[in-house]
């Protein structure tokens, strides 16, 4: 090996070590200062500035139990409003990404299959849990395929059988030909359909109901196919040309990228080109589906669809369409051949959008001064009983606004008629202009969440907000006053992530990384140093894969790509815990009937033990 080689891997090794002993002397109580609890004021706690745990619960606060689903972690909780834990369930396997409590007291959770998923991206899912309140597995059904896996979001429907949110692959020569810009596609596309399974057994299910977004698509980019259409007369359809590349956007961002591994949000996603210069289109590499900007630039994940929801009274399904950010609402009523065209069902439409909000810049009937949502999370309609019931209520992330970016959790008042249909008039944005209600902080830029996230409209009329991706759940009156607030813990010990190991955490790098990013960031090293440092690594790399066999090669690959980020161990820092969504379960609430829920300790001390 050539000398260099051999003293900058002395080198590493030498500091791997030192960063080891550091992180016992951490986690035995010789980090950081832990920073002062955030006060009750509305401001969103920034990365470790937060303190873990309850830190606000005045009396207009709603009485119950709040689930909290780490992200990074097998475990989900429900704690009280002192954040005591009363139920633990051990699943087995980190969301991927939604965990709910159903009414009966089942926990309904997403799983990620980890090395054995068929597709690579954001908030990869491919397993289905229901777990009784006695730990019992009443199922645990796993669908993943080539070219179909669920992704994000479940949705339990009142006969039982479950909705999920699959990405639909398509190779590029399916994108061509069904319009889709050559520039906007590398090597597929990840489309999204919606299926409903019906359980047929402890881990087995039938996929009874299916509708796909690439059956209802319309261009007028190639004439010569049977979709090309005019745009702007086809709001009931979705132009397989359009894209935010809010996503792209958001990977193009380093920190945020590191923030999305950290999470487990994203596993093998392609990186960030190097001449990127982010998402503003000013060089050119933005609107035009060739760079971090464009649909495609960066992720094959077209549509990004984050959240599905039903309303029974209706027959309809709401999603929640993050590259588009739109919502879309579609009729459930229809037969699987009628959703794949465009008559039947209640709507009389087939499986056409009955309604879309947030961008009609997707249909051609606005302006970027008529965008309302901004790559927005958890849209569902308020369930009957409860204030605003019928209205949509949405987590609007807010980047890249026109007066900044900052979060919203925003009400909308759907233009719908009894039966089901939506007001629009011919060549306008689908209504309302503006939300009925919204929150955001005093100062606007002090909440904003740049992915994931969610909010809960509660009996009392408040609203339960958690801004994801700092672990921070807060409660709002109808007049805006922080009444609650909770930070999640970090993960502590838990296998399965590399990287930095979130915000103030640190991790055991994959195996065979010279100088891991948390130390080259300890150690300050500039720009061309870290250049130095790549193309060493690149060095190192390649003289190990010419010694190695070929079964070897792919036994290292394994290694080193197992799992989101690597197969690193994360030591826990100061920073908090990503959550993809939390939710409060009241006191008198059905799925808590006959239960048992004596307090034990804080969530933050049970992550502090491990």
């Amino acid at each position: 090996m050539q000398p260099r080689l051999r003293r900058l891997r002395h080198f590493g090794a030498q500091i791997s070590l030192a960063a080891i002993l550091g992180l016992v002397t951490l986690t035995a109580g010789g980090g950081r200062t832990p920073a002062q609890p955030p006060k009750g004021d509305g401001k969103q706690p920034k990365g470790p500035q937060a303190k873990p745990g309850v830190s606000l619960n005045d009396a207009k606060a709603l009485k119950g139990y709040t689930l909290v689903a780490p992200l990074n972690s097998t475990k989900a909780y429900l704690i009280d409003m002192e954040g005591h834990v009363v139920k633990t369930w051990e699943t087995g396997v980190t969301p991927g990404a939604s965990t709910y409590l159903l009414d009966n007291g089942n926990l309904l959770r997403t799983g990620n299959l980890g090395a054995k998923n068929k597709i690579n991206g954001a908030a990869v899912g491919g397993r289905v849990l229901e777990i009784a309140w006695d730990g019992e597995v009443v199922w645990d059904y796993t669908y993943a395929t080539e070219t179909s896996q669920p992704h994000h979001d479940i949705c339990k429907l009142p006969n039982g059988n479950v909705l999920m949110v699959v990405w639909d692959k398509k190779t590029k020569d399916e994108a061509l030909a069904a319009g889709r810009r050559p520039g906007g596609v590398k090597d597929h596309v990840l489309a999204d359909a919606i299926i409903e399974v019906k359980p047929t057994g402890k881990t087995t299910g039938e996929i009874v109901w299916e509708w796909h977004v690439w059956d209802h698509l319309v261009q007028d980019f190639d004439k010569t196919k049977a979709n090309y259409g005019n745009v702007a007369a086809k709001a009931e359809l979705i132009d397989v040309n359009f894209g935010s590349g809010a996503l792209a956007a958001l990977m193009a961002n380093k920190d945020d990228l590191d923030k999305l591994r950290d999470l487990g949000y994203v596993g093998g996603a392609p990186q960030p080109k190097k001449d990127g210069k982010g998402p503003d289109g000013k060089d050119g590499k933005g609107p035009d589906g060739k760079g971090p900007g464009g649909p495609g630039g960066l992720t094959p994940d077209w549509l990004h669809t984050n959240a599905i929801a039903y309303n029974a009274d209706l027959d309809q399904i709401v999603v929640s369409i993050h590259e588009f950010s739109e919502i879309w609402i579609i009729d459930h009523s229809t037969s699987t051949a009628e959703a794949k065209g465009h008559a039947g069902g209640r709507s009389g439409k087939g499986g056409d959008l009955l309604y879309r909000w947030g961008n009609p810049k997707a249909y051609r009937s606005g302006t970027n001064a008529d965008q309302r949502l901004f790559a927005q999370h958890n849209a569902h309609w308020i369930p009957k009983g409860l204030p605003g019931a019928g209205n949509l209520i949405v987590f609007n992330n807010g980047g890249r606004r026109p007066d900044g970016s900052y979060s919203s959790v925003d009400e909308i008042v759907l233009p719908v008629s009894p039966d089901g249909k939506y007001a629009r008039k011919a060549g306008l944005p689908f209504g309302p202009d503006k939300p009925a209600w919204s929150y955001t902080a005093e100062k606007k830029t002090d909440f904003f969440a740049t992915f994931i996230s969610g909010a809960q409209r509660l009996p009392n009329g408040n609203t339960l907000v958690c801004s994801g991706p700092d672990g921070t759940v807060f409660e709002v009156t109808a007049d805006k006053q922080v009444v609650w607030k909770f930070v999640s813990p970090p993960r502590a010990g838990a296998p399965g992530m590399g990287g930095p190991g979130g915000p103030g955490g640190f991790a055991f790098p994959p195996p065979g990384t010279l100088l891991p990013t948390f130390l080259q960031d300890q150690l300050k090293l500039t720009p061309e140093q870290k250049k130095q440092v790549d193309h060493l690594q690149k060095e190192i790399d390649e003289q190990l894969d010419k010694i190695m066999t070929e079964e070897q090669r792919k036994q290292w690959k394994d290694m080193r790509t197992r799992g989101p980020g690597g197969p690193g161990i994360v030591i826990a820092g100061p920073g908090p815990g990503g959550l993809f969504r939390s939710y409060r379960i009241a006191a008198d609430h059905p799925a808590l009937a006959g239960k048992e829920l004596k307090p034990g300790p804080k969530i933050e001390e049970l992550e502090v033990k491990k």
